[in-house]
């Protein structure tokens, strides 16, 4: 018998460690090489792991819930034994499935007790919000892997237990309602929120935040909007542009004027790092909690394209497919809740960087003018929230109004594009 230990590779840029969130393969099963054994979840994403060698599974390191060290072992294989050819590859529940070869509900359903079904942790959360059995849901992914796609097919079709179809998402935790007589509930702290709650924790108690909140004139920027995508509807372009598109160029003509708030806080050597690059995360909803992928050298993009990357790296973000370059390396973040956003809020800073802002929702209001008339204009606030070590209030200040020029007055931004 000959022994290969598979251990936890480098993960990416500054990543220790990882959660495992589900096993993929157990004890007994016969892999191949390159497939995928297991998914942990990283402060950035949830990564599957494949194994460079193939073989048979002896031994894994490790359960559900548990921090998986960089270098330390993961899987046991016996890699003198025979690997199955690409029509007996086992899936992770142990079953031989052809490869790639999507699963009927008949043999999902035939999944014995205690084998686990292949899904991702998004695909399990909407299974649990359900209340839906995944051995009862035909899997299109490779290896029958149930996917988020085949669990919105199942729950379309009346198949849910509720009858009712699907319910609205919630964000972050998820919990059953509970009668006056019910006894607590308590959730634990897992995957991406666990992530959340330590990054949030770092951030809060490391910056000294402060906060800046300035009423803005969106009316020109509105009306701007609305005349570009009337014309790319002309065009039969299936793209439509958000405000957020205009949020970065206005924030990068801001950063260029302000260089210390393009930054990173290195902790260990006490230093304030101003970026060279403009990369700036969109801070992005998804159904285990908040994740922020980055649209890096944002500068470089026109209001097009931009809007073209925002929506792709959100899908992405919400299908859970991010790659780890597409979560790190951020400069500055913008946090948006839409019109539901509220009046104003302080968000926190996403920890190294120095600064956030975050955008809240837009309303007409009757606005007294420079000549004492009194209009109606779209009006919103905007909240920034800076590292007082290293960003003072004048600054802060100075950053927002430079800002808050460019939306107002959004033929401004044309005079800057390169």
């Amino acid at each position: 018998m000959a022994i290969f230990e598979f251990r936890l590779p480098d993960l990416g840029e500054g990543v220790l460690e990882g959660e495992i969130v589900a096993w993929l393969v157990k004890p007994g099963d016969v892999v191949k090489e390159d497939q995928n054994v297991v998914e942990v979840m990283t402060d950035k994403a949830t990564i599957s792991v494949p194994t460079p060698k193939g073989g048979k599974v002896l031994k894994t390191h490790g359960n559900v819930g548990d921090v998986a060290k960089v270098h330390h072992p993961l899987v046991d294989f016996d890699v003198e034994g025979a690997v199955p050819t690409q029509a007996t590859v086992h899936t992770g529940g142990g079953q031989p499935a052809a490869k790639a070869a999507p699963a009927t509900p008949a043999a999902a359903a035939a999944t014995a007790a205690g084998e686990k079904v292949l899904a991702t942790p998004v695909t399990r959360r909407m299974a649990r919000e359900h209340g839906l059995d995944l051995a009862q849901i035909a899997g299109s992914g490779p290896q029958g892997r149930v996917l988020k796609t085949d669990v919105e097919a199942f729950i379309s079709s009346g198949s849910s237990p509720s009858g009712n179809g699907a319910e609205a998402p919630s964000r972050g935790f998820t919990w059953q309602a509970l009668s006056s007589t019910a006894v607590d509930q308590r959730v634990p702290l897992r995957g991406l929120r666990k992530k959340i709650a330590e990054k949030m924790v770092k951030s809060k108690f490391t910056a000294p935040h402060y906060a800046f909140v300035e009423e803005v004139d969106m009316t020109e920027l509105v009306d701007v909007r609305a005349r570009l995508n009337e014309q790319l509807a002309k065009e039969k372009s299936p793209l439509k542009v958000s405000f957020l598109p205009f949020f970065v160029k206005a924030l990068i003509n801001a950063l260029r004027r302000y260089p210390s708030v393009n930054a990173n806080m290195d902790e260990a050597k006490q230093e304030l790092i101003v970026r060279g690059e403009y990369n700036l995360g969109i801070a992005a909803m998804t159904e285990q909690g908040l994740t922020v992928p980055v649209v890096r050298n944002a500068d470089r993009y026109t209001i097009k394209s931009l809007a073209s990357e925002i929506t792709r790296l959100g899908n992405a973000a919400r299908d859970g497919k991010l790659k780890m370059e597409e979560l790190t390396g951020g400069t500055f973040t913008i946090t948006s809740l839409g019109q539901t956003g509220g009046l104003f809020a302080t968000p926190i800073i996403n920890h190294p960087e120095v600064g956030i802002m975050g955008v809240h929702r837009m309303r007409k209001r009757p606005i007294v003018m420079d000549d004492d008339q009194i209009v109606i204009r779209q009006m919103a606030l905007f909240s920034f929230c800076f590292d007082h070590r290293v960003i003072d209030g004048g600054v802060g200040a100075d950053f927002a109004y430079e800002f808050i020029k460019y939306i107002e007055k959004p033929e401004l931004l044309f005079l800057e594009l390169a």
